[in-house]
């Protein structure tokens, strides 16, 4: 680890908020350890993760996606794990470039672990992401908090997603540690669990508990997830009928506008706000530093 200061942001989206570390070269060689350091909220600066900003180029995970796209989000949770992708990151992420003068507003293509995703900005306001296409496999689980228990559908937005339909939110209990599930199986990797109550036509609120993070003020992911297990629920499939579907999607730090075309194509839009900058003594990331 350097000895010299390194720069960080801090941004949010619907306040899914992340510590943002700029690395074009990829230089920095960040541990569990230290990026569960800088996401503690009483310790450290404080996040649902890390946004690793390096260029896909100088990245082994990424070169193959470098001639699509120049940046790569390497993306890791507030535990430190590795995370395929993160929808409120994509968008911070691609605000924090045209915050640096990396880019200007308009469309820009992001390496992810999931795949590169296209994002349009505006200026000021919302950020909207090509999510790419959900899978949903046939096998489910069922989910389980205290005496209640409910079905959840299997849906992959290049992350695994477990959605499942409340009637109260509060019944999903705590969230801070993961609900139990079954078979296990189904998530070798473990899963990302919406728990989710209706609040009009085409328009639902959720609550997640996210893997290796707890419960977060927000999902991307998860809202994608969700508005596709609530089309088919409803009977919405715009692949038949040809016709966009929309639904909006309340979190508890804010609200996202989900699309599916009938293409498959998922579009997310929502805010990205970068809030603050500043520099990480390199002796506390890595644990050195004196009492």
């Amino acid at each position: 680890m350097t000895t010299t200061p390194l720069a960080f942001l801090k941004g949010h989206g619907t306040e899914n908020d992340f510590v943002i570390v700029p690395d074009p070269d990829n230089a920095i060689e960040l541990s569990a350890s230290a990026v569960a350091r800088l996401c503690d909220r009483r310790a450290g600066i404080g996040g649902d993760g890390v946004l690793h900003v390096v260029r896909s180029a100088a990245h082994p995970e990424a070169r193959d996606m470098a001639g699509e796209a120049e940046w790569f989000m390497d993306y890791r949770n507030a535990d430190g794990s590795i995370a395929e992708m993160c929808g409120n990151g994509v968008r911070v992420f691609a605000r924090y470039l045209e915050h640096a003068g990396h880019i200007t507003a308009g469309e820009i293509a992001i390496a992810t672990r999931g795949g590169v995703k296209r994002a349009h900005l505006e200026k000021t306001g919302d950020v909207t992401i090509s999510m790419g296409r959900a899978r949903l496999p046939e096998d489910g689980v069922t989910v389980t908090v205290g005496d209640r228990s409910w079905p959840a559908r299997n849906v992959n937005m290049g992350n695994p997603h477990a959605v499942a339909f409340v009637e109260d939110l509060a019944h999903a209990g705590e969230l801070r540690s993961e609900p139990p599930y079954e078979p296990a199986a189904v998530y070798p990797d473990g899963v990302n669990i919406e728990f989710v109550a209706d609040r009009g036509p085409r328009h639902v609120a959720m609550r997640v508990h996210e893997r290796g993070s707890g419960e977060t003020r927000s999902c991307g992911t998860g809202a994608c997830a969700v508005a596709v297990a609530a089309a088919r629920r409803d009977g919405a499939d715009p692949a038949a009928t040809g016709t966009p579907v929309t639904y909006t999607v309340d979190l508890l730090g804010g609200t996202l506008t989900i699309t599916e075309h009938p293409d498959g194509e998922i579009e997310m839009t929502g805010p990205a706000v970068i809030v603050a900058e500043g520099r990480i003594d390199p002796a506390w990331l890595s644990g050195n530093a004196t009492a």
